[in-house]
């Protein structure tokens, strides 16, 4: 039987003798919604794993900006690699040239390349302001409240810029869904913030003593948060465990206003809710910016222009932030950056798995309606177990803040699975 006869298997899995790969070939873009869904789900693992990776980083005492240095690198470098790989597989054609002929195309593409760039600055800036929320008021509550922003603008503004391909039906109560979940978010921290402040209120008041309280436990054995050793690690949710994570961490968090971090995450969530509309209007000219004849950009082009605006905005600003840091962070240098090691290949690898799970968040929405691919913001529901697995976050809290919680993590689970019900299909 002839390979290219069966159906649903791309040809790149038979590879001919001469390893022609480009002869007869077409390139590999997602066009079914089962296939769509597929990457969504890769993209929900992916972007729900590598916060949880910088969170640890920062509680083993890691400076964000020499984490976020390393990140940006690979991240980079997915996106290049992706281009490389799923862009030049295949002949190029007129209407769906390769990555290498569509960079060369830029004095005819140049407006939809600027709208993947200006993309790739709104994520950029999101995530810088996530690597500070993350410390200021956790992870989890810092994924959900920037996750659901992102749906109830972002989605929105796909919606309609997609010519309303998916169910309003079904996709607008999931983004109601994802608002309430908001709400929920704020409390559940506030919540948590108050069960921490009784905690640390059975300490001694003087911080001489609160360093011996906390210096009491002997070392023995690994502990993968810290990385370092210990024989009876701090029970997490106690209070000694809250003072020596505040004496060890890069980013000191008492005595900060819990609106700081609350306001840093949802400034973190209007840049998140801009950067897949300006994506989707790169690769699909909604408005019509190019001349006829000029081809639209295609994912994996419009994802390399989008990562590098991303990765030149990443490293002025931290190294920006290396001489000048914010929240009392310690002053720091690039060379002091290139001979950090300490954690640097959890940074790389937080990097690489972003940015295939960006990449794959892409190629599902251009299968499905970008509106739909928001549902990969479930990542909160990925990051929490994260949270909670490995930081001890909600532990030994109040029955309020559980009720709380399971709430959030329930209307978000609702919300996901209404956008995912509202898929369509691009023609």
């Amino acid at each position: 039987m002839d390979m290219q006869d069966i159906p649903g298997v791309p040809l790149l899995f038979f590879l001919p003798s001469e390893w022609n790969f480009s002869r007869g070939l077409k390139m590999y873009v997602v066009e079914s919604k089962g296939g769509a869904i597929a990457c969504m789900l890769l993209a929900l693992l992916f972007l729900g794993t590598w916060p949880a990776i910088l969170t640890m980083l920062e509680r083993r005492g890691r400076l964000p900006q020499h984490t976020y240095l390393d990140y940006s690198i690979t991240n980079f470098l997915a996106a290049i690699l992706i281009a490389l790989t799923f862009g030049q597989i295949g002949s190029s054609t007129a209407e769906e040239p390769n990555f290498i002929t569509q960079l060369l195309q830029l004095p005819e593409n140049w407006p939809c390349v600027l709208f993947a760039m200006a993309g790739g600055i709104f994520l950029s800036l999101g995530n810088l302001c996530s690597q500070y929320a993350f410390a200021l008021v956790g992870l989890s509550v810092t994924e959900v409240i920037t996750a659901s922003i992102t749906v109830v603008i972002g989605t929105t503004l796909n919606y309609f810029l997609d010519d309303k391909i998916n169910s309003a039906d079904i996709l607008f109560p999931g983004v109601a869904c994802f608002l309430i979940a908001v709400c929920l978010g704020s409390a559940v921290h506030s919540s948590n913030a108050a069960d921490n402040k009784v905690k640390l209120d059975d300490l001694p008041s003087d911080p001489e003593d609160r360093e011996k309280l906390s210096s009491v436990i002997p070392n023995k054995g690994k502990d993968l948060e810290t990385g370092n050793d210990y024989a009876e690690k701090a029970k997490a949710g106690t209070a000694d465990f809250l003072v020596k994570l505040e004496n060890q961490r890069a980013i000191k968090v008492f005595g900060k206003s819990i609106f700081i971090g609350l306001a840093i995450s949802f400034f973190a969530g209007v840049c998140f809710s801009l950067f897949s509309p300006s994506f989707n209007l790169a690769t699909n000219d909604q408005w019509n910016t190019l001349k006829e004849g000029v081809p639209d950009l295609v994912v994996y082009t419009a994802f390399f222009y989008f990562s590098a605006s991303c990765f030149v905005i990443a490293i002025i600003l931290n190294i920006t932030f290396l001489y000048h840091p914010i929240l009392g962070s310690p002053i720091s240098s690039f060379i002091a950056y290139l001979s950090d090691w300490d954690g640097r290949g959890w940074a790389f690898l937080a990097g690489i798995i972003c940015g295939f799970g960006n990449g794959l968040q892409f190629m599902g929405g251009q299968a499905a309606g970008y509106a739909a691919a928001d549902a990969v913001q479930a990542f909160p529901l990925v990051s929490t177990f994260w949270g909670i697995l490995l930081f001890g976050e909600y532990r030994k809290s109040s029955r309020r803040t559980y009720a709380l919680l399971v709430s959030m993590l329930f209307m978000f689970i609702v919300a996901v699975a209404l956008l995912m019900a509202s898929s369509g299909q691009r023609t």
